[in-house]
C-alpha cells in the first residue's frame, strides 16, 4: 500500500507539472495572438499612412484626391458664386472642393469627415447648383430640424418628412418632387420613411423617372453596418435605393467609422466602387482630458458648478448624460445652483425639444443637458465645452459627442468624468448589441490610460496613424508628461528648504543633485505597479463566493477586498491593500479590460444586473512565473489647464516633497553605497566635504 502511495504521490505531482506546462502553452499562445493582431494593425496602419490602403474598392491615393481638387470643371464658378452668396463662406475647408467636385461629376461618394468637418456643405451646395432635388436620409429629429434652421437662415428652401408632418404639408412635398424647375431643393426623411412607406417610395420612383432625383445624401453613414457604433436595423433597408434608383449619385457621410465598418457599409448601399475621401480625424483646438468621478453626487455637481462658472462663464456647452433620468436630474441641480441649464432627451415633448434647441443656439440657454438624442448634426460653431457625466458606450461615440466643441476652430475643451460603476451600469445596457460589450471596454481602456497622447489612442481605433509630438500639449496626458521634470524639479526644491531649515547638509546635497537626474524623475512618474499578488488574492475571494453560491457585484467584490461589506464574503487570508479605492477600482477594471476577470449578467423582470467572475486567463497565475503589471502614474489628479489655487498647490506640494523626501533617502543610501565601492583603495588627494548628517537640531560640520 505505501508503494501505491508513493506511486499516486508522483502520479499527481505529474500531473500538476503537466498541467503548470499546459498554462505556459496557452499563455504563449494567447501572447501569439496579441502581437499577431498587433502586427497586422500596424502594417495596416503603415499602408494606411503611405496612401496604399484601399477603401471601398477605390484606391484613393494623395494624388487622386488631387485629381478632384482642381477649379477647371465646368460647374466650379457655380459652385464658388453659391459659395459665397448663398452659404456666406469664402473658401472651401479640408476634402470640401474635392468631394462636391466628385458629387457633381455624378460619382458616388463616401466622405469621412471629422464632427465639425463640414460634411453637410458637400451635399447642400450641389443640391443648390442642381436641377431637381436631393434626398438626405437622417437617423435623428433633432439633425434634420439642426440643418433646416440653417438652410432657412440662407434662404435655401428645404424641409423634412416625418410622421408628425400634415397632410397638408405631405401634398405639397410630393407635388414639388416632379417639378424639375422646383425651388426645394432638399428633403430630409428617416431611414424609418423609406423601410415603410410605400407611398413615398413611389412618388420617389416617379420623381427619378421624370429626372427630378438629382441625387441621394445617407447621412451618418455608419448606423448601416452592425459592427458600427450606432447601428439602426432601418438602415439596411437603404440598399433599395441604388437597386431602384442606379443613376442617382449616392453621397454617405459619416465622421466615425473604421474601414471594417465602411466597407461593410458600400456593400450593403451597393456602392463597392465609390469614390471614398478620408481626413485626418485630429481636432488641434480640442483639449482631451478625462477626470476620476467623484462618488458623491454633491461634490460631482459642485466640481462641473465650478468648471461651467470658472473658464466657461457665460459661454455655451453641453453636458452629456447617460440616461434620461440623468439629464432631468442634473439639469435641475445646474438651475438651482444658477446655471441657465435646459434637458434634452428622446421622450421628452417634440415642441419642447425644438424650444431649448433654439434657446441654446440663441444663447438664451448656456448648457444643454442631455442624452446622446441631442447630437448628431448640431452645427453651433461657439461650444467651448462638451462634459461628459459619463463616458460614452463607445469610443465612436465620444468621438461624435466631443466633437460638438469648437466648430469655429477656436480652442475648446471636451471633459470626461470617469467613474467605475459607470461600466457596469453600461455593460448592463449594451450586453445584448452585437459588439457593444467589446466597443464599450475600447471606452473603458481609454479611460484608464494615464499616459498615452489622447490622440494617439483615439487614431489608432479609427485606424490612422498619429505622432504624440503633434498633440502640443492638448491632452491631459501630454501635458502630465511634459509637467514631470517642471512638477519634480518644483517639489525637490520644497524638500531642499525643508532640508535647508533642519540644516540636515546630506538631505540639502542630495536634494540638489537629484533634481537633475532623469531616471529617479521617469522612475517616479511613470511607474509601473506589479499587481499580480492583488489579482490572486480576487480570485480567491471570487472562488470563496462561488463556492457559497454567492454572486458578487463589482462594488460588492470591491468592499470584500478592503475588508469592508458582508463579513461572510471576505477571506480571511486576503490582507485589504493599502490602497485608495479609487486606485482598487483601476485595478479591477485592468484585470476585466485583461480577461482576468469577467463579466457575468443576470436577467430580472426588471433590471439586468452585472456581476463579477473568474475569467478566462486567470488560469494562467498558477504558474509562479506570471506576472500582470499596471501603470501607474503620481498625479491622480486631473490635469487642468487652468491655474490651480493657492491651497491645492501647496497641500499637494507638501504631500509630493514627502514622497520624494522617502525617494531621496533611499537613492541616498544606494548611492553612498556606490560610491564606497567605487573609491575603495583609491588615493584621492582632492579636498573634498565632509559632510555629517545628525539629527535636526546637530550642527553641519565642514573640513
Amino acid at each position: 500500500m505505501a508503494a501505491v502511495a508513493v506511486l499516486e504521490e508522483e502520479l499527481l505531482s505529474i500531473e500538476n507539472e503537466l498541467q503548470a506546462v499546459e498554462m505556459q502553452i496557452q499563455e504563449l499562445l494567447d501572447k501569439q495572438q496579441e502581437l499577431i493582431q498587433k502586427k497586422t494593425m500596424l502594417k495596416g496602419l503603415i499602408k494606411k499612412s503611405s496612401g496604399d490602403l484601399e477603401a471601398g474598392g477605390s484606391k484613393e491615393t494623395e494624388t487622386s484626391a488631387e485629381a478632384w481638387n482642381k477649379r477647371d470643371f465646368p460647374w466650379y464658378e457655380k459652385i464658388k458664386t453659391a459659395l459665397q452668396s448663398k452659404f456666406k463662406l469664402q473658401k472651401f475647408r479640408t476634402l470640401q472642393l474635392e468631394t462636391v467636385n466628385a458629387v457633381m461629376s455624378g460619382k458616388d461618394v463616401f466622405l469621412v469627415m471629422p464632427t465639425g468637418g463640414g460634411k453637410s456643405l458637400c451635399y447642400q451646395l450641389p443640391a443648390v447648383c442642381s436641377d431637381g432635388f436631393t434626398l438626405v436620409i437622417c437617423p435623428l429629429i433633432s439633425l434634420m430640424e439642426d440643418q433646416l434652421m440653417v438652410l432657412e437662415q440662407l434662404g435655401i428652401s428645404a424641409t423634412l418628412l416625418n410622421a408628425s408632418s400634415s397632410k397638408e404639408h405631405v401634398k405639397w412635398v410630393h407635388t414639388e418632387m416632379l417639378k424639375r424647375n422646383s425651388q426645394l431643393k432638399l428633403i430630409y426623411v428617416t431611414p424609418e420613411k423609406i423601410a415603410k412607406s410605400k407611398m413615398f417610395m413611389s412618388k420617389l420612383e416617379k420623381a427619378y423617372q421624370a429626372g427630378c432625383l438629382a441625387r441621394i445624401a445617407v447621412d451618418e453613414v455608419h448606423c448601416c453596418s452592425q459592427w458600427g457604433h450606432d447601428f439602426r436595423p432601418d438602415y439596411k433597408s437603404l440598399g433599395i435605393l441604388k437597386r431602384q434608383f442606379p443613376n442617382a449619385p449616392l453621397i454617405g457621410l459619416t465622421a466615425t467609422a473604421t474601414n471594417h465598418v465602411l466597407k461593410d457599409a458600400q456593400t450593403i448601399l451597393h456602392v463597392q466602387k465609390c469614390i471614398t475621401f478620408t481626413a485626418s480625424f485630429n481636432r488641434p483646438n480640442l483639449y482631451y482630458e478625462v477626470r476620476h468621478k467623484p462618488s458623491s453626487n454633491e461634490d460631482f455637481i459642485e466640481d462641473i458648478v465650478k468648471v461651467i462658472n470658472g473658464r466657461y462663464k457665460g459661454l455655451s456647452g453641453i453636458v452629456y448624460c447617460f440616461s434620461q433620468k440623468d439629464s432631468e436630474q442634473v439639469t435641475m441641480s445646474l438651475q438651482k445652483l444658477g446655471i441657465k441649464a435646459g434637458t434634452y432627451h428622446a421622450n421628452m415633448d417634440a415642441k419642447y425639444k425644438t424650444k431649448v434647441h433654439k434657446g441654446w443656439a440663441a444663447n438664451q440657454i448656456q448648457v444643454v443637458v442631455a442624452t446622446v438624442a441631442f447630437g448628431m448634426g448640431i452645427d453651433k460653431p461657439d461650444v467651448r465645452f462638451v462634459i461628459h457625466h459619463s463616458m460614452s458606450k463607445s469610443m465612436e461615440n465620444y468621438y461624435q459627442e466631443s466633437g460638438r466643441a469648437g466648430r469655429d476652430d477656436q480652442k475648446a475643451d471636451c471633459i470626461l468624468y470617469y467613474g467605475f460603476g459607470d461600466i457596469f451600469r453600461i455593460s448592463s445596457m449594451v450586453v445584448m448589441e452585437n459588439v457593444g460589450q467589446e466597443k464599450l471596454y475600447d471606452m473603458v481602456s481609454y479611460c484608464q490610460n494615464a499616459s498615452k497622447c489622447r490622440r494617439v489612442l483615439i487614431a489608432r481605433h479609427f485606424d490612422e496613424v498619429w505622432d504624440s509630438a503633434h498633440c502640443n500639449r492638448m491632452c491631459d496626458n501630454c501635458c502630465r508628461e511634459n509637467c514631470i521634470l517642471g512638477n519634480y524639479t518644483f517639489f525637490f526644491l520644497v524638500y531642499f528648504l525643508e532640508c535647508f531649515e533642519r540644516r540636515n547638509a546630506l538631505s540639502v546635497f542630495l536634494s540638489f543633485s537629484l533634481t537633475s537626474d532623469p531616471s529617479i524623475i521617469n522612475t517616479m512618474a511613470l511607474e509601473k505597479m506589479d499587481i499580480t499578488e492583488y489579482c490572486r488574492d480576487l480570485i480567491k475571494i471570487l472562488e470563496q463566493a462561488e463556492n457559497m453560491s454567492e454572486k458578487l457585484t463589482p462594488l460588492k467584490l470591491v468592499d470584500a477586498w478592503s475588508g469592508k461589506g458582508v463579513s461572510k464574503l471576505r477571506v480571511a487570508e486576503v490582507i485589504p491593500p493599502k490602497l485608495p479605492r479609487e486606485e482598487m477600482e483601476r485595478i479591477i477594471a485592468h484585470l476585466l479590460l485583461q480577461q482576468y476577470l469577467k463579466e457575468d449578467f443576470s436577467f430580472t423582470a426588471f433590471a439586468t444586473i452585472s456581476y463579477l467572475k473568474i475569467g478566462p486567463k486567470a488560469g494562467l497565475l498558477k504558474n509562479e512565473a506570471h506576472h500582470i503589471t499596471i501603470q501607474g502614474t503620481t498625479n491622480k489628479k486631473s490635469v487642468h489647464r487652468n491655474k490651480p489655487s493657492e491651497s491645492s498647490t501647496s497641500k499637494g506640494s507638501s504631500e509630493n516633497a514627502q514622497t520624494i523626501s522617502e525617494t531621496v533617502q533611499d537613492s541616498a543610501v544606494k548611492k553612498s553605497q556606490e560610491r564606497k565601492r567605487h573609491n575603495c583603495g583609491s588615493n584621492l588627494k582632492a579636498k573634498k566635504f565632509k559632510l555629517q548628517a545628525g539629527g535636526d537640531d546637530q550642527p553641519v560640520v565642514l573640513d
